[in-house]
C-alpha cells in the first residue's frame, strides 16, 4: 500500500477542525444528558418517556448534525494522509474537551488529568513531525 503525502498545514487544520467538532458533539450530548439527569428509569413506560424526551432535545440533534458533519470532513482527511498519523493528531479533542467541560459545565479537572493532557500533547507533537519527509527519508 502507497503511503500517503505527509502531514501539511492544510491537513492540521482540518485535523483541528475536527477535534473541535468532537468537542462541539460531546458538550452537545452532555448537555442532554443533564436535562434527563433527575430522570429515574425503572419501568417500560418510563424508559419510553425518557427516550421521548432525549429524542426532543435540540441539543441531541445538533449533536447528531455536528456528527455528519464531521465524518465529511474526516473522511476527506483520510484521503490525504494516513491514518497512524490522523489520529494521534486529532486527540487534540483531549485538551479541548475538559477545557469546555470547566468553562461550560463547571467539571473540575485534576492535577493528575492535566499531566495525561500534557504527555497527548507531547505525544501529538511527536507525531505530527514524524510525518514530515526530509529528503525522502522521515525522520
Amino acid at each position: 500500500m502507497q503511503s500517503k503525502r505527509h502531514l501539511t498545514l492544510g491537513i492540521f487544520l482540518l485535523l483541528a477542525s475536527t477535534d473541535l467538532l468532537e468537542t462541539l458533539v460531546q458538550f452537545c450530548f452532555k448537555k442532554c444528558a443533564l436535562a434527563q439527569a433527575g430522570v429515574v428509569v425503572s419501568t417500560f413506560s418510563q424508559g419510553v418517556a425518557f427516550a421521548g424526551a432525549v429524542l426532543l432535545s435540540p441539543y441531541l440533534w445538533f449533536g447528531l448534525a455536528t456528527v455528519f458533519v464531521l465524518f465529511a470532513i474526516w473522511a476527506g482527511v483520510l484521503s490525504r494522509i494516513d491514518l497512524s498519523v490522523a489520529v494521534p493528531v486529532a486527540s487534540l479533542s483531549y485538551i479541548t474537551i475538559p477545557l469546555v467541560s470547566i468553562i461550560f459545565l463547571h467539571e473540575a479537572v485534576s492535577l493528575l488529568r492535566w499531566i495525561g493532557i500534557a504527555f497527548i500533547i507531547i505525544g501529538v507533537i511527536m507525531v505530527s513531525l514524524s510525518s514530515k519527509e526530509i529528503s525522502g527519508a522521515k525522520i
